[in-house]
């Protein structure tokens, strides 16, 4: 009897592990099931809502057959707004309201700029990315970050460090590795993409990713390549139909969210490593930006990162991306190209080819309206940020009459806008400095009808810098080296991200001038 007891426990005890086992297993199952199945319900839910409109616009959209015709997205909405009597369009499968009227632009971005702001879904969109960054948020915590960046940024003391620190990547990377590959043929816009990161990083954090050098190929950032991965999978996000599918895409950690959220797990950790070394380091002293916005007491290392990454995107890419357009449309206007040589020659006499020291200071560029209009020029053809949107927090009525519901979103096109002859004349299309220019002195248009650095109270603090910069590398280039690009004849297409990059690059031929 004794020994019959422990082995009836035994066998009682097996029963029962038996039996909750097969339970959680048979839970797992039925909720993965239900989960599934809920998510299927609601995907068909919306799919019937919003993705099945059969107007001609929507179904060309969702079957990419627009492709057939046009290289790019934007390039078929240039098409469809500039065939529209108002300059205004709605694409309802997006809830998506695209406009090039600059009338509707000044009122978006400033009649109206309370009841457009960035919007929940946009910051949710790009929230893993940016955060709670300065181009991501609206409220109180963008007029504080706005506030802070303005009195950064405005400093004589900071912009003639962001000076210092371009010219100094011209000399002694960007000139050097131009001359090391005289007479050979490599892609313009991964310089440019390079160049302009070094330069960010050195400005933001005061550290040199040293992506710019003496080689090819040239050694790649484990940082830079996550940050663009970053940049280009949060974009791709806002191509999507419906905003489900990433975010269930994103739960289940599968496919372009698993490779996002590895991109900024490595961002992240790099910033972190940034912001521990100004602490350890200290700041007081440094004049980078990181150091400057934790002098002003701030200590949330979350916020800190945000704030720079921020920074990072805009300076980065949107100066590559307008560098590399401009020597595309360089490479067709000759002409164009020889009258800034004649007006560098004229403004800085003496300089060589040959002397690779000699460097354009700031007050000579200030007098350069030739290279100034010509960048205006190309800016307005080939913005580096194609369009940006914003969402109606209430029912309102554009000044072309367009009804805009409460939530939609509402889209406004520079990359269109300079191919509007409603807007640019019947030369829209032409690559013409000329048109800036009054008795040969460069004169601004009306930023509602160049909305290339945005407009209004969100205007971009970094322009002048952004300029500045680009001036810097152009007249350093054309100075010393002819630029011939391989096929000047094939319109770029782009690959989708938050600023316009050409898909494939632009290789180019580069050879050396002589004196």
């Amino acid at each position: 009897m004794n020994h019959s007891i422990p082995n009836l426990s035994s066998s009682s005890s097996s029963s029962s592990l038996w039996f909750n086992s097969t339970c959680t297993i048979f839970s797992f199952i039925f909720f993965t099931f239900t989960f599934s199945f809920s998510l299927f319900s609601l995907s068909i839910f919306i799919l019937r809502l919003k993705l099945w409109c059969k107007c001609s616009t929507c179904q060309s959209f969702l079957t990419s057959s627009w492709s057939k015709d046009f290289n790019n997205l934007c390039d078929w909405y240039t098409h469809l707004l500039s065939k529209s009597p108002t300059g205004t369009i709605h694409i309802h499968i997006l809830g998506n309201i695209i406009t090039a009227d600059p009338k509707n632009v000044e009122h978006i971005l400033k009649t109206k700029f309370e009841n457009y702001p960035k919007g929940k879904p946009f910051s949710i969109l790009l929230g893993d990315l940016l955060g709670k960054g300065i181009f991501n948020v609206d409220g109180d915590s963008w007029k504080c970050q706005r506030k802070m960046a303005s009195l950064e940024l405005g400093s004589v003391s900071i912009r003639m460090h962001a000076f210092n620190i371009v010219k100094s990547e011209i000399q002694t990377r960007l000139i050097p590795l131009l001359n090391s590959v005289s007479g050979q043929v490599l892609d313009l816009q991964d310089v440019f993409r390079r160049f302009s990161f070094d330069n960010i990083c050195k400005f933001s954090f005061g550290f040199d990713p040293c992506c710019l050098e003496l080689s090819l190929p040239m050694p790649s950032s484990e940082f830079a390549e996550a940050f663009d991965l970053a940049s280009k999978l949060s974009a791709q996000r806002g191509l999507s139909p419906s905003s489900l599918i990433w975010k269930v895409k994103r739960v289940l950690n599968l496919g372009s969210e698993k490779e996002l959220k590895s991109a900024i797990k490595i961002v992240d950790q790099f910033a972190q490593r940034m912001i521990n070394q100004r602490r350890e380091l200290g700041f007081s002293d440094k004049s980078d930006l990181l150091s400057r916005f934790m002098a002003t007491m701030i200590d949330d290392d979350k916020y800190l990162r945000d704030i720079v990454v921020s920074f990072l995107l805009a300076g980065r890419d949107t100066v590559a991306s307008g560098l590399t357009s401009f020597f595309w449309l360089l490479s067709q206007n000759p002409k164009v190209e020889f009258t800034i040589r004649d007006e560098l020659e004229k403004v800085t006499a003496g300089f060589s080819p040959s002397n690779d020291q000699d460097f354009v200071m700031f007050d000579q560029m200030r007098e350069m309206h030739y290279l100034h209009a010509a960048l205006c020029e190309s800016l307005r053809l080939f913005p580096p940020v194609q369009f940006d949107s914003k969402f109606a927090q209430h029912d309102d009525v554009l000044p072309d009459f367009t009804f805009v519901r409460k939530g939609t979103r509402v889209t406004y096109h520079p990359y269109a806008m300079g191919r509007m002859e409603r807007v640019w004349g019947s030369d829209c299309l032409e690559f013409k400095p000329e048109r800036w220019l009054k008795n040969g002195i460069y004169v601004p248009e009306n930023p509602y009808k160049y909305p290339v650095f945005q407009a209004g109270l969100r205007v971009c603090l970094g322009k002048e810098m952004a300029l500045v910069e680009m001036k810097c590398v152009v007249l350093a280039i054309i100075k010393r080296f002819n630029i011939q690009v391989a096929d000047p004849n094939q319109a770029p297409k782009f690959a989708p991200g938050l600023t316009a990059t050409v898909r494939g690059g632009l290789p180019v031929l580069v050879q050396r001038r002589e004196a």
